[in-house]
């Protein structure tokens, strides 16, 4: 059996925070069906509405946990004043959006563990809908729900393995080009309709249940900083054996990218670094150097578009004069080397 740990050898999951601030409600030691676990990073409002959502379920002793990252919007006060009953872990750095999540589900009481982004609205019913398929799917050892974005159109929140040929789709601009085609719109099932339910190979971490395996919930590998940590969970659960699935009728809106959207160039990077990592840890250094290659060839093609557009309009559009300098900058971002792990501990 392969474990989920993330911890491998060749590759060093971030240390758990030293110092932290932590608010428990009074019946933190009362055991749960469900908890649900919340990690911000400056969305005060969106994480107000989150909450918000969340209280108006009608869910028994349902445990809610926010995990704040160092925001300086006043998310964490926000939380202690208006939300008495969640419980509160402030950090006083940014940990990133895996060892977070990792923090929470550290101290969930839940059988179950919902991950739920700060920017998302429950929907009435979603809870119970999650929870209803996971006690009737024993062998599902983690499902997720319908994204819709705030105007009502469908999110894809499924995927199916992320292999080399979706980072070319992605990165030439096949997916965007062609998205209801299986060819090229494959990895984020853009061709389908989402609407039922169905076995995948990943779920997107911003609503992803988890139930305890052996007693303990599964955790991220913190090496990912953003983005792939969910790629990499769903990964190594469905090498125990176990089964993920996309729950169509649990329905969550989800503002995206509400954390990063003024930070696009940074958000880019993480992005290209975390599936480098995956690559290196789960297929070989090879994969990952020729993922690193796609993704700067992505930055190349889309640095000469927003190019051409600013000479095109000389300058005068401000959106392609930005888009040009926000890959530029993914362009000539510094590398790192990328630990790779021995293979074969996935394969055993």
């Amino acid at each position: 059996m392969v474990s989920v740990s993330p911890s491998s050898e060749g590759v060093e999951p971030t240390a758990f925070p030293t110092e932290y601030a932590v608010k428990n409600n009074a019946s933190a030691s009362q055991p749960r069906l469900l908890s649900v676990i919340i990690v911000s990073y400056n969305t005060r409002e969106l994480l107000r509405a989150c909450l918000e959502s969340l209280r108006a379920q009608s869910f028994p002793n349902l445990e809610v946990i926010v995990v704040d990252n160092a925001s300086q919007d006043g998310s964490a006060e926000m939380v202690a004043v208006e939300f008495p009953e969640v419980q509160l872990i402030a950090n006083r750095k940014n940990l990133g959006f895996g060892a977070g999540c990792n923090q929470g589900l550290r101290i969930a009481r839940g059988r179950y563990a919902l991950l739920l982004n700060a920017d998302i609205r429950t929907q009435p019913g979603a809870l119970s809908r999650l929870v209803e398929f996971m006690e009737s799917h024993p062998e599902a050892v983690a499902c997720g729900g319908q994204l819709r974005y705030p105007d009502g159109r469908i999110q894809p929140s499924c995927a199916t393995e992320l292999t080399l040929w979706a980072v070319f789709c992605e990165q030439s601009g096949l997916a965007k080009l062609f998205p209801r085609t299986r060819l090229f719109g494959g990895y984020w099932r853009t061709w389908w309709h989402f609407n039922a339910t169905i076995e995948t190979e990943q779920v997107m971490g911003a609503c992803l249940m988890v139930r305890r395996l052996q007693g303990e919930f599964p955790l991220f590998d913190e090496g990912y900083f953003l983005y792939c940590e969910d790629t990499d969970l769903c990964y190594r659960l469905r090498q125990t054996g176990g089964k993920i699935y996309y729950v169509h009728d649990a329905v969550f809106v989800h503002h995206l990218g509400a954390s990063g959207e003024s930070q696009r160039a940074e958000m880019v990077i993480l992005y290209n670094r975390g599936k480098e990592r995956f690559f290196c840890k789960f297929h070989g250094r090879w994969q990952a150097r020729l993922c690193r290659l796609l993704n700067r060839a992505g930055a190349l093609l889309r640095w000469l578009l927003g190019s051409v557009l600013t000479l095109a309009t000389l300058g005068r559009v401000a959106r392609f004069r930005e888009y040009a300098r926000t890959f530029w900058r993914v362009l000539w971002a510094r590398t790192s080397p990328i630990p790779c792990e021995n293979n074969a501990r996935h394969r055993e």
